[in-house]
Formats: structure tokens, C-alpha cells, sequence
């Protein structure tokens, strides 16, 4: 585990960063969230009555032989424990709002934070604090916040990457996909990614409240359960 160091700051790298498309997220807060959000125009315009998604012609009617939802949630888990990591060098866990908002959200679904730590922006301290909390017996899911930005010390992707045993760009690109109705364009410079590691889902945010807040509560909180029990299915079918 990462020592009492990680809690200490460095200063600076974070308040050095004037204009990245994670603070834009943050400073257009997602106010249409809370009344359903990302209904905007182009979402019933894409083709979605049109195209391939015809249910009763592909297979998918769900009451005959398509997508049996009991069955196929039956390993999800209900109580997540949690691993919440924030990177940055000019932030402590005193003055995190990111990391609260990670922490807000998933204990009001009922998950508990098993573990929460800070670090600089250090490949090799991102790399070793998450490779310790996916070994823990007590996470299932561990959720970072800050350094998937653009800039030479954004190095959280490159950090995690290599720990990660299956990618699931699925995470990634639905989370652009959302922030583009708040940022516009500028999404192409956030790296939010996702993917499993030691059978624990790893979560990669960028580190503005707003951009954890769309994160976690549109995305993580609707997905991280099934995701955690099918990471670890085998394992427990073997038990």
C-alpha cells in the first residue's frame, strides 16, 4: 500500500493546467443531469427507429430466446467495495472535491469505500497504488480521478494501462459521447478509460467534480455492479 507520502502534495501541476477540456466540463456543470439529461435533439435522429435496431426482426425480443435479464444480472453484485484514488500534485484529501464526489455517489447506492488515497502525478506511484488496490480481496471496483488530460504529467492511462488485462472502450467513448453536450469538441482531448485487472474494474476519470459527477452517475453506478460480477464469474462458479 502506498505510504503516508501519497497524502502529500507537491503543488502547482494542477493550477499550471489553464485550459483543458477536463476543467471545461467542469466549469459547465451537467445541470440537465438531474432532470434525465442528454435527451437533446440527435438522439431520436440517428436512425435508432430505421436502422439495424429493429427488435422483433434481430433476435433480440426479450421474452423469447434474446436478452433474459434475470439471468443474465443473476452475478451481479449488489455491494461494491470500493477504491478511490485521486491524482494530482496540488490537492490533498482535505480539499477533494472530485474524490468526495466519487466517494457521494457510490455510497448513496449503497457501496461501501473500502480504501481512498492521493497521489502526485507520478507514473510509477499511479502505477503501484492501483496495482495494491485491485489486489485487494475487499474491491471490486476501483475509480481514479485526474491525470487523463493532454499534459506531459496527465500520466494516469499510461500508469494503469499496462495493469489492465481487458480494455473496455465501450466506458471511454460513451463518457466522450456525454461530455460532448457540455464541451463540445474539446472531448477529443479527455482519455477516460476503463478496463479489468486481477478481476477488479478499474475506472479512469478526468479530475474536475462535474467530469467525475457525469462519470460515476450516469455511467459507473448504472454498470459497475454487473461488470464486477462478471469479472468474477468463473472464480466463483469454480468455488
Amino acid at each position: 500500500m502506498v505510504d503516508d507520502k501519497s497524502h502529500e502534495t507537491s503543488g502547482g501541476a494542477d493550477d499550471e493546467r489553464e485550459s483543458s477540456p477536463e476543467d471545461d466540463v467542469e466549469e459547465r456543470p451537467h445541470d440537465g443531469h438531474a432532470n434525465g439529461g442528454h435527451d437533446e435533439s440527435g438522439h431520436d435522429e440517428g436512425g435508432h427507429d430505421e436502422g439495424d435496431h429493429h427488435h422483433d426482426e434481430s433476435g433480440h425480443e426479450h421474452g423469447e430466446g434474446g436478452h433474459h435479464h434475470d439471468g443474465h444480472h443473476a452475478h451481479d453484485v449488489a455491494e461494491l467495495g470500493v477504491a478511490v484514488l485521486t491524482v494530482s500534485s496540488s490537492r490533498s484529501l482535505d480539499d477533494d472535491p472530485a474524490g468526495d464526489a466519487i466517494v457521494e455517489l457510490l455510497e448513496d447506492e449503497g457501496h461501501e469505500v473500502a480504501t481512498r488515497e492521493l497521489v502526485p502525478d507520478s507514473y510509477d506511484r499511479v502505477q503501484a497504488t492501483v496495482d495494491n488496490m485491485v489486489s485487494r480481496d475487499d474491491v471490486n471496483v476501483t475509480v481514479t480521478t485526474g491525470g487523463t488530460g493532454v499534459t506531459p504529467d496527465d500520466v494516469t492511462v499510461e500508469a494503469v494501462e499496462p495493469l489492465l488485462e481487458r480494455e473496455l472502450p465501450g466506458f471511454g467513448e460513451l463518457f466522450r459521447r456525454l461530455s460532448y453536450d457540455d464541451i463540445g469538441t474539446k472531448v477529443v482531448g479527455t482519455r477516460a478509460t476503463a478496463g479489468l485487472a486481477d478481476g477488479t474494474v478499474v475506472f479512469c476519470l478526468p479530475g474536475s467534480e462535474a467530469a467525475v459527477r457525469l462519470g460515476v452517475g450516469e455511467i459507473i453506478v448504472e454498470e459497475a455492479g454487473h461488470l464486477a460480477g462478471l469479472a468474477t464469474r468463473d472464480d466463483e462458479s469454480e468455488a
